[in-house]
């Protein structure tokens, strides 16, 4: 009551101060232009969007899943959850598409998502080959639809999951081959392939197949708050040796690969050296903090695509400051916002990639799933980037050395019986 008598007793009343105070009171009763809001735009965009695969996905899953109790009065809910709802039941694909278990299906959908759960390669803890498992669970969550970017990912592309790469934990290079083989063949079909890790050594061969399916040259955007391009690690290609390898193939430049982020004290000396060596490209995070989000991938995509033809993107998870995301074998502070990482994929996926990885989930170190759950927005946002901006598909024409992968013969169904049962 104080200060309210206080103001009365002090308020001014000379006319030009009442004025003042009638124009300011006025201003703030005034509605703002709302169409000068993303949110307001957003909500135009939705409008334009088509929604023909969504209700091809209620038709599927009333006739996969029967139709629902006579007492439902929704009649699109099926008796079995099948496709994208309930969100906590089903079981879980990336985003809960198709699942090709025939991979020889790949070749219908424009983007393939691929498991592979090695941490073989890891030196301090592991935990990373569940590391599919807790992004395709906790990706249950979301709905394909951005609505700041005005983006329905199920409406503009097709995307399938092949499942997962049978890697063989007791050997590295057995598995290196494997995963390398089954890039090859997603990349080979036309789809683009998004791997979903495992540690961080999966970057060579996950690029190694696809660059032996192209002559062309190809670009790394590299974001992580380690170097990763030392030869050996413990006497072996490990999580922190990817790019040594990988720049070693014909196709691929060290002086085209850009690693974002990078600081802090767990960056070896040896891969310094071997950076410096090779001519390499770093953006450090203080770099970025001082240039700021748009700055930095500009001049990531500049050197990444000088003379290229295709860029590859590969996010490690530790990129993130670990207080966002604990679920990782080598956690590391002072890294990205998320906001700022998001941002940046973005950007760097908007100029068009040939393939992603997704590498260092740990789901057994993982707090509420939340580091699964900020891998999978990487990946959603990246694939709405390239809807967004035209680019999905655009890694096809560069395909001129395709593989061709033999297949065993079967007919029939697995643990089916030939007939279905008689009844009666």
């Amino acid at each position: 009551m104080f200060s309210d008598l206080h103001r009365a007793r002090t308020r001014s009343h000379h006319p030009l101060d009442v004025a003042a105070q009638l124009t300011a009171r006025d201003r703030r009763q005034h509605h703002p232009d709302l169409t000068k809001l993303g949110g307001w735009k957003a909500m135009q965009k939705e409008g334009e969007l088509p929604e023909g695969r969504w209700d091809e996905e209620r038709r599927w899953a009333l006739r996969m899943g029967l139709t629902g109790a006579d007492s439902i009065d929704d009649k699109s809910i099926p008796t079995f959850a099948r496709g994208e709802l309930p969100h906590y039941a089903g079981i879980n694909t990336f985003l809960k598409a198709p699942y090709a278990e025939d991979v020889q299906e790949v070749a219908h959908y424009d983007a393939t998502v691929l498991g592979i759960p090695f941490d073989g390669g890891t030196t301090y803890r592991a935990g990373t080959r569940f590391g599919p498992q807790g992004v395709r669970k906790i990706s249950a969550l979301y709905t394909p639809y951005n609505y700041e970017i005005g983006v329905d990912l199920r409406e503009q592309m097709t995307l399938c999951d092949a499942g997962d790469v049978f890697t063989i934990p007791a050997n590295i290079e057995k598995s290196f081959d494997q995963i390398s083989r089954a890039v090859s063949h997603v990349f080979s079909s036309g789809s683009l392939p998004i791997m979903i890790g495992g540690d961080h050594s999966i970057g060579f061969p996950c690029l190694r197949g696809i660059a032996e399916c192209t002559s062309k040259k190809i670009g790394i955007v590299h974001f992580d708050r380690h170097a990763d391009i030392q030869e050996k690690d413990l006497d072996e290609r490990m999580h922190t040796t990817p790019w040594f390898h990988a720049t070693n193939m014909p196709n691929v430049s060290p002086k085209n690969l850009v690693q974002v982020g990078i600081g802090g004290w767990q960056v070896p000396r040896e891969a310094v050296k071997v950076a410096r060596e090779r001519e390499t490209n770093i953006i450090t995070m203080a770099d970025m903090e001082a240039m700021g989000v748009d700055k930095t991938a500009e001049m990531a995509l500049e050197m990444a695509w000088d003379g290229v033809d295709m860029v590859y993107m590969s996010f490690d998870i530790d990129s993130i400051d670990c207080g966002f995301v604990p679920g990782t074998g080598w956690p590391e502070p002072g890294g990205f916002l998320p906001r700022e990482a998001l941002a940046l994929a973005s950007k760097v996926a908007a100029e068009g990639i040939c393939g992603m990885e997704l590498v260092e989930v740990s789901p057994p170190y993982d707090q509420s799933e939340i580091t699964a759950l900020m891998g999978t927005r990487v990946i959603v946002d990246v694939l709405g980037s390239l809807v967004a901006h035209g680019k999905l598909g655009a890694h096809k024409r560069h395909i001129d050395k395709p593989v061709a992968i033999p297949h065993g013969e079967f007919d029939g169904k697995r643990w089916s019986n030939p007939e279905p049962h008689r009844i009666g």
